[in-house]
């Protein structure tokens, strides 16, 4: 064999597969960013599919695109780990060329124009996989900041507490429009800021569950100290505040970057639910043993103040001054069919609400939660919206003087509550009767009942891709 034609041999002998195969890119092709990477490629990594194995599973070893290895009990890779990734993936695509990068069509389908064998299985059917799509973006360039990145539809995520299931619902057809599945009791839920993940408190194994926002497949699970109740979201989206209820008591705090829990606060009583204010200045947690609210400073993630109640501490709502600074907060109380209201800045108790007394023939709902456990105040600050549990309605309060308006009979056991961002709509969980109602608030009327899953109570509203 002549040398020149040995030469060849060899040298082709020592590239992989992958690397034989793999166009190169040319000089005005898109540089590929890090963080989006980060927080939308590498989970596709970690993402268990109905019938397929996770990727990472095989991934990590005995493979040419070898990732890092994720430490026990991690729910994604740290920093370091994720740029070796980072420059390892870059190697199987071509930037500005989806069509032609080897990540994306090894795992597709043939019939959808993928190759003809993946030793992994094909994990997409069609290039309109989600997945998919989101792998090209990055291909093609995208970012964080991208306009396709960020662009949402507002959506009501609805959580089943005797389920294994979260539904979520298009206010604008008040239906059904997309499951999560296999999150068995999910309790509270929180959705990013950027609108690419949500997060759903898992009390069957005592983890976070992250859940991308456009598969609606859970990505990972980060645990907890204990078992959890309801969660909240920085305003940020860097912090997820968990709450446990577990005694002694306390809040999680989950670094969304590396899904990660940062800390954990110590609290009087097992947590029952923790908010962030308006102003994302602090974050409260209520506690029904403990009888407390506590206010953390969310900048140094100490106990900034503690108000102590004569009754167990549930749902909260809260009201701003014209500097957008929290003005009041709204406290439903254990076995009160009404509301507390605390002067914020104080920590003072300045009244007490009851709800309105049921009518002639009918009769309250004695089984299941607290009296009233729901509340919200309308994006235009301009009405509270109170739950009553004991009464199966909901029933709405002007602001700032806390006049009446109005009240409407809902579905059975009304256990939650989620405005639409224009302050016209009420989405109201019936943990009794396993539907929503959805509350006209200009009209004070039902318009019609959302049929979800067992139990549904803790519900928000999320702008999801």
């Amino acid at each position: 064999m002549p040398r020149f034609v040995l030469a060849v041999a060899v040298v082709l002998a020592a590239v992989s597969p992958a690397q034989a195969q793999q166009p190169a890119a040319s000089k005005s092709s898109p540089a590929l960013d890090f963080d989006y990477f980060r927080t939308r490629i590498q989970p596709i990594f970690t993402t268990k599919r109905d019938g397929n194995a996770r990727c990472v599973s095989c991934h990590t070893f005995g493979t040419p695109m070898r990732l890092q290895k994720l430490p026990e009990g991690a729910a994604t890779w740290n920093e370091e780990d994720s740029r070796k990734n980072f420059e390892l993936v870059k190697s199987r695509v071509v930037p500005g060329n989806p069509a032609a990068s080897r990540l994306l069509l090894h795992p597709l389908a043939e019939s959808a124009g993928g190759d003809d064998h993946h030793d992994g299985g094909k994990h997409w059917t069609s290039k309109d996989d989600p997945e998919w799509q989101t792998m090209a973006a990055w291909v093609r360039g995208d970012t964080l900041h991208s306009p396709s990145a960020i662009k949402g539809k507002v959506r009501i995520i609805q959580t089943n507490s005797a389920g294994d299931n979260v539904h979520i619902i298009d206010p604008a057809t008040n239906k059904v429009v997309g499951e999560i599945t296999g999150i068995e009791v999910g309790h509270g839920a929180a959705g990013a800021p950027d609108g690419s993940r949500i997060y759903v408190s898992n009390e069957a194994d005592s983890t976070l569950d992250v859940v991308d926002a456009r598969t609606l497949r859970v990505t990972s699970q980060i645990q907890l100290s204990g078992h959890p109740n309801n969660i909240s979201i920085g305003k940020d989206g860097k912090r997820v505040y968990v709450a446990i209820r577990e005694e002694p008591g306390m809040v999680d705090v989950i670094d969304t970057a590396s899904l990660t829990k940062a800390k954990s606060i110590p609290i009087k009583g097992a947590v029952h639910n923790t908010y962030v204010t308006p102003d994302g200045r602090y974050v409260v947690a209520g506690s029904i043993a403990g009888k407390t609210a506590t206010a953390i400073d969310a900048r140094t993630e100490e106990v900034a103040w503690v108000m102590e109640f004569d009754l167990g501490v549930r749902p909260m709502a809260f009201d701003t001054n014209t500097d957008g600074s929290t003005k009041r907060m709204f406290v439903q109380l254990s076995d009160l069919n009404g509301f507390a209201v605390v002067d914020f800045a104080t920590h003072k108790e300045v009244r007490r609400i009851d709800l309105p007394k049921l009518g002639p023939g009918k009769k309250p709902v004695l089984t299941g939660g607290n009296a009233s456990h729901g509340m919200a105040v309308t994006a235009d600050g301009k009405r509270l919206v109170v739950d009553s549990r004991l009464n199966s309605a909901v029933y709405v309060y002007s602001l700032p003087d806390l006049m009446l308006l109005g009240g409407v009979d809902v579905g059975r056991s009304p256990d939650w509550v989620t405005l639409t961002p224009d302050s016209k709509f009420a989405y109201v969980a019936n943990a009794g009767s396993n539907n929503v109602s959805v509350v006209d608030l200009v009209a004070l009327k039902e318009v019609t009942r959302i049929p979800v899953g067992q139990v549904p109570k803790r519900n928000i509203t999320a702008m999801l891709p």
